[in-house]
């Protein structure tokens, strides 16, 4: 099955502010029909960096059974980590970056890679803000989640 996940983060006032994320999953089924679902969070106090990846996460964890996704982000830390193999130096040597600093946000890149396991993934990158329909939407999701009232205290690990 084909699946289609859009994604988009926010942080207001990063890297302490409040934040969130926003995801559309899309699928056709094979009569043609498009379904679509959508996610979001807030969070009390995080990055734009780990909403980005908040949203993958989530958009991943969200499917029950391997699929051929494609992910859509305009998020150049996510597609990039995967798109030019940053993730896989950063494994091999110890989750360190090449200039031998710690990785920033690696219980999400781990919780990313868990996700991402059993499916075949592929990542595309968009320009922000350049009226791409779902990934305007998807910023508005996570806009209006970073400004909830109901904001979460921490990200779950």
């Amino acid at each position: 099955m084909k699946v289609t996940i859009y994604t988009d983060g926010s942080a207001r006032g990063n890297p302490d502010g409040p934040g969130g994320y926003g995801v559309i999953l899309q699928y056709i089924d094979p009569k043609g029909v498009l379904h679509e679902s959508t996610r979001s969070a807030g969070y009390k106090k995080t990055t734009n960096n780990r909403m980005e990846l908040m949203g993958v996460i989530v958009g991943l964890e969200s499917l029950n059974k391997p699929c051929d996704v494609e992910i859509i982000s305009d998020s150049k830390y996510v597609t990039d980590a995967f798109n030019q193999k940053w993730i896989d130096s950063w494994i091999s040597n110890g989750w360190r970056k090449a200039d031998k600093k710690p990785v920033l946000n690696t219980d999400l890149w781990k919780r990313l890679l868990e996700a991402k396991k059993d499916h075949n993934v592929v990542f595309t990158w968009v320009k922000g803000h350049a009226d791409h329909p779902e990934n305007e939407r998807c910023d508005k999701m996570a806009v209006e989640a970073a400004l909830s009232s109901d904001l979460l205290d921490d990200v779950p690990k």
